[in-house]
C-alpha cells in the first residue's frame, strides 16, 4: 500500500470517528436540555408523559393545600390564561406564597398534575425571568397587584 493511500484511510477514519463522537454529544446534549413552559403551552396537550421540563407562573390565591401527615403540598399556578395544579413533596423555598411567581421543575403525571421536583421562588417583588414574563404576557399593573402582599 502507498504511503498516500494510508494517509487518507488514516485522515477518513479520524474524520469519521470526530462525527460519530460529534453525534453522540449532540444527541445526549439534546435529551438532557430543560426547556421551560407555561401552563398553557402545557394545556394544548404537547407535552408527553414523563418528559422532564421547566414550567413557570404565578402561585393562585387560596390554593395552597398542605398534608399534615407529610411534606407533600399542593397548590394551583397560572399564567392568567390557563391553570395548573401542582403537586410537590418536600420543603419548600421560604419566599413561596400566594401570588408569588415561581419556576418548578418536573414532569405531567398521566391525570395532568404536574409532579414538581424542585421549586424555585423569585428572589423580590420586582424581579421574574425574563422568558416567565413573556410567557404570563403580564403588564406593570399586574405585577405591582402581585408584588403587594410582600410589602
Amino acid at each position: 500500500m502507498k504511503k498516500r493511500t494510508r494517509r487518507v484511510i488514516f485522515v477518513s477514519t479520524i474524520i469519521f470517528f470526530i462525527g460519530i463522537l460529534f453525534t453522540i454529544f449532540i444527541k445526549t446534549f439534546n435529551e438532557n436540555l430543560l426547556f421551560y413552559r407555561s401552563p398553557s403551552q402545557i394545556d394544548s396537550g404537547n407535552i408527553p408523559q414523563g418528559y422532564i421540563f421547566r414550567v413557570g407562573g404565578v402561585v393562585l390565591e387560596n390554593s395552597i393545600r398542605r398534608h399534615k401527615d407529610s411534606t407533600k403540598i399542593d397548590f394551583s399556578i397560572t399564567d392568567f390564561n390557563k391553570e395548573l395544579e401542582i403537586t410537590y413533596k418536600g420543603i419548600l423555598p421560604d419566599l413561596f406564597r400566594e401570588g408569588q411567581g415561581v419556576v418548578m421543575r418536573g414532569k405531567l403525571n398521566a391525570d395532568g398534575i404536574f409532579i414538581a421536583e424542585e421549586v424555585l421562588a423569585k428572589h423580590d417583588e420586582t424581579y421574574m425571568p425574563p422568558e416567565l414574563t413573556d410567557s404570563l404576557q403580564i403588564d406593570e399593573s399586574e405585577l405591582e397587584r402581585t408584588s403587594k402582599s410582600i410589602r
